[in-house]
């Protein structure tokens, strides 16, 4: 999801659960760079391996953003006995993509996942599900194309359909800042605009820098694509309550994409699990990442045993 989003006036920013001196995406994991296929080339992921008694985790990135989101909770994870398995979406960081904008709208990118979740289900079993923002949408198409393929769905700072208010802004100037200077113009703009939040100059410099690196690595045509994809989606709530699968809806309590208040009446229409993630904004996982792993695991560990 696009960094730095103006705060809004009636909603103070939460005090982050975030040391100054976290590196956060660059937190220790141990995990190993793999290759994975997709429907459209291969795609980068973090595997933490080994056989997953407690389960396997499939984790999907949102927008601009990649695998390293899930970082400070791999190594926990791995710890308790999950496999867990984060991939960059095809266009993002380590994952090349298409030319073509249109080969970026939820359907085809959740195919790439659906391509990854069979390929797991033949190594540890099917997996858990878990989808940051964009990848919430893009995880959700996942299940409705093949609710069996997954034992739950985990919806992180995601919402129920398009995305809307002031981040909607920064996308309308995407189109032309990537006309008139491409994906560096794009970058250098953002940056400026994040150093006029206190919460992102408290970011430490290297991963300022990652965050930097990263970003000018994103596929123009997937910036493109994916925002529209974003912009546009439908409310498929409804459909998503009728396959059955499991979905856990967590948030940070200050997330400034989808309001906390929207994300709840969506788990209140799936009849789901809701949790609220303290200390959070939009990035749960870095944000307050010992908290999200007990949201995470009470979760999972909570399932009958057949989606287990």
């Amino acid at each position: 999801m696009l960094p730095g989003s103006p705060e809004t006036p009636d909603r103070p920013a939460p005090v982050l659960a975030v040391a100054p001196d976290d590196l956060r995406q660059l937190a220790d994991h141990d995990a190993t760079l793999r290759t994975l296929p997709g429907r459209a080339g291969p795609l980068a992921a973090l595997d933490t391996g080994g056989p997953g008694p407690s389960g396997t985790v499939l984790m999907v990135a949102g927008y601009t953003g990649s695998k390293e989101d899930f970082a400070p909770l791999l190594a926990p994870l791995a710890a308790d006995g999950f496999r867990v398995v984060a991939v960059d979406q095809r266009g993002q960081f380590e994952s090349p993509g298409p030319d073509d904008p249109a080969a970026y709208s939820v359907p085809e990118l959740a195919a790439d996942v659906l391509a990854v979740a069979h390929l797991l289900a033949g190594e540890t079993g099917p997996p858990h599900l878990l989808g940051h923002s964009f990848g919430g949408l893009v995880a959700r198409a996942a299940v409705l194309a093949d609710p069996a393929a997954f034992r739950s769905l985990t919806l992180l700072g995601s919402g129920p359909a398009a995305l809307t208010g002031p981040r909607v802004e920064l996308l309308d100037h995407l189109g032309p800042l990537l006309d008139a200077g491409g994906v560096e113009l794009v970058s250098a703009t953002l940056e400026q605009l994040a150093m006029t939040d206190p919460r992102a100059r408290a970011v430490p410099a290297p991963t300022r820098a990652f965050y930097t690196r990263r970003f000018l690595r994103n596929t123009a045509a997937g910036l493109r694509g994916m925002a529209d994809a974003m912009t546009t989606e439908p409310d498929r709530v409804a459909e998503l309550a009728a396959t059955g699968v499991p979905v856990l809806v967590a948030h940070g309590e200050g997330d400034d994409a989808w309001p906390p208040a929207v994300q709840a009446d969506m788990a209140a229409r799936l009849g789901a699990r809701h949790e609220v993630v303290p200390g959070a904004v939009h990035s749960p996982a870095v944000e307050n990442a010992p908290h999200t792993l007990k949201v995470l695991e009470s979760f999972w560990s909570a399932l009958p045993a057949a989606a287990r």
